[in-house]
């Protein structure tokens, strides 16, 4: 599946950069006087020939231009000597960040499949950048470079279903919460010619629920197990926590708006107690306002 793939590779990403880096650094010459494509050309073939399934080899100059051929798994495309690749991800991250970076998963030219570019800045010995070194590799198999160890995968797994699990019984009890707030209707006989305040909010509270728990499960079953992103700058546990304080958010905003209608109708004295809780949901609103801010500046990091 495509989506969890990706969601595999953004868990392991930082160790799949790690790696990569490290294979750079051990081979590959930096920041040392009169390095030419001669020189370094030699050690990343042999990056590419330790990595039996890399796609793809080539070097680019300090603008980004292609000064070598492509050396794929079984054959040289020197067509892509003179291309411009400045504009790809590959290459103006390496040289904005100076380091060794990784690429988001695209579609390969070479195998039409998923694939993620390694790319490393090559520098003289005065710190001007000279070239470019590009590493392909196909999704599939940097993801299984970044889950090498078996605690990894078993942990992994486990989460997963213990996910599942959870994510069951909630949908459960949301929808006992949903049958027992529709049963209220009857119970209670609530119809236009007989219509209680009290009774309608209770039906309501109780279909709020479990619409909030309904819909915390959903996120649990496309996030954590599914992998599905939608469009969120923030990864991981952190994409549970948004969605779930949004879920209490929007119950608790609701609650308050029928208690504010409630107490207006049937005791204005009380209003001030709506009040301690529209400012509660308030306070909630922008403290996770805070917490979004500095999580995405973390993952920007």
């Amino acid at each position: 599946m495509v989506a969890l793939d990706i969601q595999n590779f953004s868990e392991g990403r930082t160790k799949a950069r790690a790696y990569f880096c490290y294979l750079f650094s051990k081979n590959i010459p930096n920041r040392l006087p009169s390095l030419s494509q001669e020189m370094i050309m030699p050690r990343l073939l042999k990056i590419k020939a330790d990595l039996e399934t890399c796609e793809g080899v080539y070097l680019l100059d300090n603008r980004g231009i292609q000064v070598t051929p492509t050396f794929a798994s079984n054959k040289q495309t020197d067509g892509d000597i003179g291309k411009i690749r400045a504009d790809r991800a590959y290459y103006y991250r390496a040289v904005r960040e100076g380091r060794c970076t990784i690429t988001d998963p695209y579609p390969s030219l070479i195998t039409q499949e998923l694939t993620v570019t390694t790319s490393q800045p090559i520098f003289d010995e005065k710190g001007n950048l000279l070239y470019v070194a590009c590493l392909d590799m196909p999704l599939d198999d940097v993801i299984k470079i970044s889950h090498q160890n078996t605690l990894d995968s078993l942990f992994s797994k486990l989460f997963m279903y213990s996910y599942l699990s959870f994510s069951i019984a909630l949908i459960g009890i949301a929808m006992l919460l949903f049958f027992k707030g529709v049963q209220s209707f009857f119970t209670y006989e609530i119809t236009p010619s007989h219509f209680e305040i009290k009774d309608v909010f209770e039906a309501t509270i109780l279909l709020t629920l479990a619409l909030a728990i309904f819909d915390l499960a959903k996120t649990l079953i496309e996030e954590e197990i599914l992998g599905r992103h939608k469009g969120y700058n923030i990864s991981g546990p952190h994409k549970t926590m948004v969605r779930f304080l949004g879920s209490i958010i929007i119950a608790l905003s609701i609650e308050a708006l029928m208690l504010v209608f409630k107490f207006a109708i049937t005791d204005p004295e009380k209003l001030l107690y709506s009040m301690y809780i529209v400012a509660g949901v308030s306070m909630l609103l922008i403290t996770l306002a805070v917490y979004i801010k500095f999580t995405k500046e973390k993952n920007e990091e």
